[in-house]
């Protein structure tokens, strides 16, 4: 994560800047995420970047990313199991209003009150959902 020149010329309006081990992804004033490093670590965010709009907060595991965006959904990107693929969660993952991480699973707050996290088991990712 530490070479940056591939997208030295799109890191302009930084508002946040987040990091896992290996990568960095950075929210930009208009909204779109910029992600560098490591591939394996959340450096590509290619596969997700048309649906990275609106972000409002991008929060970290040691592998993966999730954003919030605007409209209360999320989206992840990095490595599957530790929380970079929330598939199995996905239609769980509306409202949410705050997105927290341990070093391989997440958990997101959703306007409820209830949480629903994934990624490692053994880390909090229990990959359901439980009303708060």
């Amino acid at each position: 994560g530490g070479d940056s020149s591939s997208v030295e010329d799109q890191l302009n309006d930084v508002r946040q800047i987040q990091a896992t081990s290996l990568a960095f992804a950075a929210i930009l004033a208009d909204g779109t995420v910029i992600a560098w490093g490591n591939p394996s670590a959340g450096g590509d965010c290619s596969a997700v970047r048309d649906r990275l709009t609106n972000v409002q907060q991008v929060q970290a595991t040691y592998w993966a990313f999730a954003a919030l965006l605007a409209d209360g959904s999320v989206i992840t990107w990095g490595n599957p199991q530790n929380g970079g693929d929330s598939a199995c969660v996905q239609d769980r993952l509306t409202n949410v209003k705050q997105i927290h991480a341990t070093r391989t699973a997440f958990a997101a707050i959703l306007a409820d009150g209830s949480v629903v996290s994934w990624g490692d088991p053994a880390a909090g990712g229990s990959q359901f959902s439980r009303t708060g």
